[in-house]
């Protein structure tokens, strides 16, 4: 079987409708991506895998499988929502793996949502893919790029120091009544901000109560952890000014799945305070690391996050098509 596998094969590789295809078909290859997802970055993709399974035996998913000598070498897939698309995974096998073969499924996707008359931007960000210089992708003239980290912390190791908060404030636990303040706060924190290229859902109150609740509901970002999320409120309004929220992504694994704090109290160490609680409480519910990722751009960030004693382990593309 091994030897079948290699990447030089006897007959063409072919695209297929995923909805061509059984579960059964892609079993080889999503069992591959789960250990991937688990060894790389210390991700459980098995709920994942499962949504995919289901979607394939209801012909109800969106996308393509690369296929070569019987065998499914890759897939990507995607979803429609209201005038955006977003390609929500591709993965190509180690043994097959390319930039080409990525670029296949990647075409194989936008053709379809380009054609869409309703659609007039198509989202993805693609951690199993690597960032590498010169990597090229389809539809250039309309493509933006932007650098994403993917960043881990020991926290065993970490001394998760307090620092110096500079503004009157208090901090609460995560609270579904916070969401309509949360979402109107998210939205003020990223105005002008390349976080906001990235990803349209921060650019409205609207957007960003989808987003949270998305995050707060679905397991794409692994199982959300309410005990290690936070708000942060000022002392004296009582004003919502920053969140921290946090997921479970594998058994001793959290992830930090999204914190802002307010532009006017930027500065002032609420940001360091919200993900130092957050960090402690996942260490405390027995993890013993925690990830998060960050536009590489977004130099703030990234300081405070290596301040705190994360590393950068992996580099990977979100990727923005619009004006087609």
């Amino acid at each position: 079987m091994a030897a079948q596998m290699h990447p030089a094969h006897s007959q063409p590789p072919a695209i297929i409708d995923l909805q061509r295809l059984s579960a059964r078909d892609l079993e080889p290859l999503l069992e591959e991506e789960t250990a991937a997802w688990r060894d790389e970055v210390e991700w459980d993709f098995d709920k994942s895998a499962d949504l995919v399974r289901r979607f394939v035996d209801m012909r109800a998913i969106n996308g393509s499988a690369l296929v070569e000598d019987g065998e499914v070498a890759g897939y990507a897939y995607y979803v429609l929502e209201d005038n955006k698309a977003i390609i929500g995974d591709l993965y190509v096998r180690r043994a097959f793996r390319t930039v080409e073969r990525e670029n296949r499924l990647l075409e194989s996707a936008l053709e379809p949502i380009m054609a869409n008359s309703f659609i007039g931007r198509i989202e993805s960000q693609l951690m199993m893919a690597r960032l590498t210089p010169g990597r090229t992708a389809p539809y250039a003239d309309y493509l933006s790029v932007y650098e994403r980290n993917f960043m881990r912390l020991d926290l065993d190791r970490a001394a998760l120091a307090e620092g110096n908060v500079r503004r009157p404030m208090y901090i609460e636990k995560w609270s579904d009544h916070y969401q309509d303040a949360a979402a109107q706060s998210l939205a003020a924190a990223y105005v002008g901000h390349i976080d906001g290229r990235i990803n349209d859902q921060y650019r409205s109150s609207a957007g960003a109560r989808r987003f949270l609740y998305n995050i707060t509901r679905s397991p794409g970002c692994g199982v959300f952890y309410r005990p290690a999320s936070y708000v942060a409120l000022e002392a004296v309004s009582g004003r919502l000014c920053g969140i921290s929220l946090a997921s479970l992504v594998s058994a001793g694994c959290g992830h930090i799945t999204q914190i802002y704090v307010t532009p006017a109290v930027r500065e002032m160490g609420i940001g360091h305070a919200l993900l130092r609680q957050s960090l402690i409480t996942l260490r405390e519910a027995g993890c013993h690391s925690a990830s998060l990722t960050v536009t590489a751009a977004n130099e703030d960030a990234v300081t405070l996050y290596e301040r705190v004693g994360f590393k950068t382990v992996r580099r990977f593309p979100a990727y923005v098509w619009e004006g087609f």
